[in-house]
């Protein structure tokens, strides 16, 4: 039965598993995309349309894809309603989507809802949402409380102030930490062409005149510096793929000047900046013992007019196939032999690149931490049925898959968090499969152990969070 108590879990070690294991864990949320500010301020939404469509770019390509305007995806010119309508009638119809799945979870779990959502119901569940949405324990905070989110990581560029963050740490009310993560892609990519204007920024914010790599790497130390006094554990970094591009300090320092002086970066000169970037921060990373996200895979922006109307983030992007993975195990290679290699996690948009990643990942494992470098969670495009399987699959067969840090939303919604569960009941499954084929024993004990990890233990030990 669709959506049922045991959606998903397909044998009687699968049901066991996820009810008396995973079910009551708590979330980690190690990585998303949502505004601490709306957290501090405990945002309330007037509709469901403001906490389901505004942002969501998922949806929003969906829409496209089923030929709805664009009016009713993002225009300013139809009301929340008519949104709300669209994306009804959209998927309604979206069978094999995981935004039915997702969509139907957040009805549930938070609205009560236990019917589906198409063209015909849309007007009721609008009300219904709406209704809810206005009593109290409906705002930001309390869906997070409903959740059982423990800790949340954001995502923060080196100029932010992260005022909201020494807020929300200073109101012990709310259970829920909230923690920053260094996200460094503007202060890294050169070829921009608003990189001199970022770079003035972080002079600013620094108090350190950049005129020279060395002087930005200061400036960044010193941003680390604040970041880490806010209880930032980790890093995040997007990349088109991990390079290898090593040079001596005179070239690297020329071609930051030259872009300085106004001059852009051949492709060249672009990768050999930014590999000595990437070994700069990586080395800061391990002084102050934090954890290193790779995200690669991904060519942004492919729409060009879009772009131009709508800018980056709105649903334009796609995966790349370009990720060599042997300038990945080089790059972590390097990082090795200059003693800065940090705890890091590889996530790849493309599928392909799954066995490249495990099989990397034992090149550079060691007793520091359980699974010291990470084979990320299926992410974006591949955080559906299949993605999340290959993922765990590749990852037992090729590693040790009872060390897996486990889920993360990468969401800017409120709403995500059903997604956790998702990946739990999937995880249960493939594992309640192995044990019923008899692939592995029948051990109620070690088995909910490994889940219980999977879903909260291990992210809690390997980003070294603590209680708020």
């Amino acid at each position: 039965m669709f959506l049922d108590k045991d959606f998903l879990l397909n044998t009687e070690t699968a049901k066991r598993l996820y009810h008396e294991a995973a079910e009551q864990c708590p979330i980690i949320d190690y990585h998303c995309h949502i505004n601490p500010r709306e957290i501090y301020e405990d945002r309330k939404y007037d509709s469901i349309t403001q906490v389901w469509l505004g942002g969501d770019h998922y949806k929003w390509r969906l829409m496209r894809s089923a030929g709805v305007p664009e009016k009713f995806i993002t225009g300013t010119e139809t009301t929340d309603k008519e949104k709300f309508m669209k994306w009804a009638e959209v998927l309604g119809k979206a069978i094999g989507n995981p935004l039915y799945h997702w969509s139907h979870l957040e009805l549930r779990r938070f609205f009560g809802y236990e019917g589906v959502l198409n063209r015909d119901t849309a007007e009721a569940v609008y009300d219904m949402a709406n209704a809810k949405l206005h009593e109290a324990g409906y705002s930001v905070r309390g869906l997070i409380n409903m959740s059982n989110v423990e800790t949340i990581c954001t995502t923060d560029d080196p100029v932010d102030s992260l005022e909201w963050h020494e807020k929300l740490a200073a109101d012990k009310s709310f259970k829920t930490a909230v923690l920053p993560a260094w996200r460094p892609d503007k202060a890294m990519n050169l070829e921009k062409e608003t990189y001199l204007d970022y770079v003035q920024q972080l002079a600013d914010v620094s108090g350190v005149r950049i005129d020279s790599f060395e002087a930005l790497k200061k400036a960044l130390a010193l941003r680390m510096d604040f970041f880490h006094a806010h209880n930032c554990r980790l890093s995040d970094h997007a990349l088109n793929y991990v390079m290898y591009a090593p040079a001596d300090a005179e070239r690297v320092e020329a071609v930051f000047k030259a872009r300085l002086n106004g001059t852009l970066p051949t492709p060249e000169e672009e990768n050999i900046f930014k590999f000595a970037f990437m070994t700069f921060v990586a080395g800061e990373y391990v002084k102050r013992g934090w954890a290193m996200q790779l995200h690669y895979g991904c060519r942004r922006d492919n729409n060009r007019t879009m772009f131009a109307r709508m800018g980056p983030d709105t649903g334009f992007d796609c995966v790349d196939n370009f990720a060599p993975s042997a300038q990945t195990a080089a790059f972590l290679g390097h990082l090795e032999a200059q003693g800065c290699l940090p705890r890091t996690i590889l996530y790849s948009l493309n599928t392909n690149d799954n066995a490249a990643i495990d099989s990397i990942l034992g090149c550079f494992q060691n007793e520091k931490a359980v699974g010291y470098i990470q084979h990320g969670s299926a992410w974006w495009f591949d955080d559906h049925f299949d993605g999340m399987v290959d993922q765990l699959k590749s990852l037992a067969a090729r590693g040790y898959l009872a060390g897996f840090v486990g889920m993360l939303t990468d969401s800017r919604s409120f709403l995500s968090y059903p997604r956790h569960e998702y990946f739990r009941r999937i995880l249960c499954r493939v594992i309640g499969e192995w044990v019923e084929e008899g692939m592995f024993p029948d051990d109620f004990d070690t088995l909910a152990g490994i889940v219980r990890d999977i879903s909260y233990g291990n992210a809690k030990r390997y980003f070294g969070f603590a209680e708020k």
